[in-house]
């Protein structure tokens, strides 16, 4: 099916269900949802409203309840598990992967998170406990401890003859661990390897060792780069001392991808990627109303550089007009540096013997850009205004703002990073102040330059 064919059927679905819930028929409802896959359930959560979205939720049972719940986001996974008793949280934790119960957990309040672990099984809690240890951006927090190992020293026959012994194994299980009696990591036997291969060869003569295992502290973007440079299905995760302590799986990094874009995209505005989109009135109201604080604090600042021409702009009144010009085409050109640099990072391309190089051509970029487009708009200037020296002023300016837009745009993710703080949030914020206090300033000092006060 493909995904106009796939939006087009929850499309359908969701009607269907808001026709039903309109109408009171909840036998209807509940017998949509069982006939639904667990992510298209958890998207149809995701896009429906508050009044709706309690009651379906009160709609889906049973197994289904856990697998909606590990599609969710975060934030609407929390609202609805915030309701649950903590001998339910146990019982569902119980379907889940490790790391996705670890995530669960980590949002409840502490006192909650104590009572489930204490309503599981010892084998349970400790499994689930390790995997807590780990910040959940790290390896240690995206693995499961779900995992198949055999001896070097066995032969094939005999690992067949133990995996028949498995009433299932493990999803997305494409290679067994070979490991030592201590469980030092040793390598892999594909799945496809011991299904074709002679019986009577030993593990150590069929495995391949080619792929070295994942620190147990590698930051969990580094992970998604690993798999995608190798194509990678599954891969064992070991602490310092070698020893295998679980697997990471696709399916966990295509999470950490989608995360990471949704950060960026929502970065940018200065929102959460867990932002619900029917979240209440006060309560988004209230997230925005800090980064428009921040942007109002950024607009004085521009708007004090403005002031202090206030003379010059009196004496000549075509500056008001074109200041925005210089501010806007400044503005435009530091966001594309910006974002090629956050994306850049965001894929492990900058190191320090590149930074230098990048720097300069951006500033080199902005100043071709600057040339050309000062030519153009000096001209349309001069025509519009009977006024060749104003022209050369809005050319200059120009120049000056977007070699400036490509330097800044340039260095501050790289500063930021190094500072740890997200380039993607406080870039923006911070260029825009940048490429309108140096446009006004560059125009407006120039323009009194010229014309005088």
């Amino acid at each position: 099916m493909s995904s106009s064919d796939t939006q087009q059927h929850r499309a359908r679905a969701q009607d269907r269900l808001s026709e039903a819930l309109a109408q009171g028929s909840l036998a209807d409802v509940r017998r949509i949802l069982l006939k639904m896959e667990p992510a298209d359930v958890a998207h149809l959560l995701a896009s429906t409203p508050p009044r709706h979205r309690q009651v379906l939720w009160q709609m889906i049972e049973g197994e289904l309840e856990s697998e909606v719940l590990n599609e969710l986001n975060p934030e609407l996974r929390l609202e609805f598990l915030s309701g649950m008793e903590p001998s339910d949280l146990a019982q569902l934790a119980a379907t889940l992967d490790d790391d996705d119960v670890a995530d669960i957990l980590q949002q409840l309040p502490d006192r909650v998170t104590f009572e489930v672990l204490d309503a599981m099984d010892q084998q349970d809690r400790s499994r689930l406990e390790q995997v807590m240890f780990y910040a959940d951006d790290t390896a240690g927090g995206l693995m499961n401890t779900d995992t198949i190992t055999i001896r070097a020293d066995l032969t094939l026959d005999v690992v067949l003859r133990y995996l028949r012994r498995h009433e299932e194994i493990p999803e997305m299980t494409d290679n067994l661990i070979v490991v030592s009696r201590d469980d030092r990591y040793v390598g892999l036997l594909p799945l496809r390897t011991l299904l074709v291969s002679d019986p009577s060869h030993s593990v150590r003569e069929m495995m391949e060792t080619r792929q070295a295992p994942i620190p147990v502290e590698m930051p969990d973007d580094e992970v998604a780069r690993q798999f995608e440079r190798n194509d990678w299905v599954s891969a064992p995760v070991v602490d310092e001392n070698g020893r295998l302590v679980g697997r990471i799986t696709i399916d966990d990094v295509v999470d950490v991808i989608r995360e990471d874009a949704d950060h960026s995209l929502m970065s940018m505005a200065g929102m959460s990627e867990e932002e619900d989109t029917f979240a209440p009135i006060l309560k988004t109201a209230r997230r925005r109303t800090v980064w428009l604080a921040i942007n109002l604090v950024t607009a004085i600042t521009a708007a004090s550089v403005i002031n202090a021409f206030q003379g010059t702009i009196e004496k000549v009144v075509a500056l008001a007009v074109l200041m925005p010009i210089v501010a806007s085409m400044g503005g435009i050109a530091g966001t594309q540096t910006l974002t090629v640099l956050v994306r850049a990072i965001a894929l492990g391309h900058i190191h320090q013997k590149n930074q230098l190089w990048l720097v300069q051509r951006e500033a080199m970029v902005g100043l071709i850009n600057g040339v050309i487009w000062a030519a153009v708009v000096a001209v349309a200037a001069s025509l519009v205004f009977d006024d060749w020296m104003l022209g050369g002023v809005l050319a200059a300016a120009m120049v000056i703002n977007l070699i400036t837009a490509g330097v800044s745009g340039a260095l501050l993710p790289l500063a930021l990073e190094r500072l740890r703080i997200d380039p993607a949030l406080a870039g923006g914020v911070i260029l825009t102040t940048v490429t309108d206090v140096v446009g006004f300033l560059a125009f407006l000092g120039l323009a009194t330059a010229v014309y005088g006060t």
